[in-house]
C-alpha cells in the first residue's frame, strides 16, 4: 500500500488530494514536524532534506510534493490527471506544474521563511514587499493563462489544477490578495472539488 508521510497544514495536502482524485488507496504516517521528528535518523533515510511530504510505494520512496503528485498522476493513466507523454497537452501540463512551483508559490515560501519559518537572525522584514509584488504578477499571468477555461488545460482537471489551487488556498488562508476575479472564480471551482474535501478530512488523521 501506498504510504504517505506527512504533517497538516503543509505541502502534505496535495499529495492527499490527488490520492483523493484517484480513489487510491493509503496510509499516512504522522511526522510531527514540532517534536523534530523530521530530524529523527529514521526519517532522513527517507528524505535527506528533512522535509514532508515522503510517499513510499514498494520500493520507490520519493519526495517533493510536485514530484509526487505527478508520478501519481502517470501511476494511474486511467483517471486523465496527467496528459499522455509526448504531447503538446502534456508539454503545457508540465509548464503550468513548474509556474505553480516556481512563480506562483515561491513568494508566498518566502514570505513565510522570513515571518516564522527561519531563525529570527536570518529574517529580512523587507523582503515582503518583493515577495508580494511577485505573488501579484504571477496571479496576474496565470490569470492570462487560463483566461475563462475551467480548468488549467480547458475542460479537463489536471495535476496542474492541484497544485496550482493548492496554492492560491495557501495564499487565501494567509489573506494575500488576489485581484483578477479570473483567478478567484478559478479557485472556487477548484477548492470546491469533492475529492479535496475528503483530503482535509483525511489530513486529521495526521493530528492537530
Amino acid at each position: 500500500m501506498i504510504k504517505v508521510y506527512g504533517f497538516p497544514k503543509t505541502r502534505s495536502l496535495r499529495i492527499l488530494w490527488t490520492l483523493e482524485e484517484i480513489g487510491a488507496d493509503y496510509g499516512l504516517v504522522k511526522v510531527d514536524l514540532f517534536k523534530g521528528e523530521a530530524e529523527e535518523p529514521a526519517f532522513l533515510q527517507l528524505n535527506p532534506a528533512g522535509k514532508v511530504p515522503v510517499l513510499v510505494d514498494d520500493d520507490l520512496v520519493l519526495s517533493e510534493s510536485g514530484a509526487i503528485c505527478t508520478y501519481l498522476a502517470d501511476k494511474y493513466p486511467e483517471t486523465g490527471l496527467a496528459p499522455e507523454p509526448r504531447t503538446g497537452q502534456r508539454a503545457i501540463y508540465n509548464q503550468m506544474c513548474f509556474f505553480a512551483l516556481t512563480e506562483l508559490e515561491q513568494p508566498l515560501w518566502t514570505m513565510a521563511k522570513h515571518h516564522f519559518v527561519l531563525p529570527a537572525q536570518l529574517r529580512v522584514p523587507d523582503i515582503i514587499n518583493a515577495a508580494n509584488w511577485e505573488f501579484a504578477r504571477a496571479v496576474d499571468a496565470l490569470a492570462m493563462r487560463i483566461g475563462e477555461q475551467e480548468f488549467v488545460l480547458g475542460s479537463r482537471f489536471t495535476v496542474a489544477d492541484v497544485l496550482v489551487g493548492n496554492v492560491l488556498s495557501w495564499a487565501r488562508n494567509s489573506d494575500m490578495p488576489i485581484e483578477a476575479d479570473l483567478v478567484n472564480t478559478y479557485a472556487d471551482r477548484v477548492l470546491g472539488r469533492p475529492a479535496l474535501a475528503r483530503a482535509r478530512e483525511m489530513e486529521h488523521a495526521f493530528g492537530p
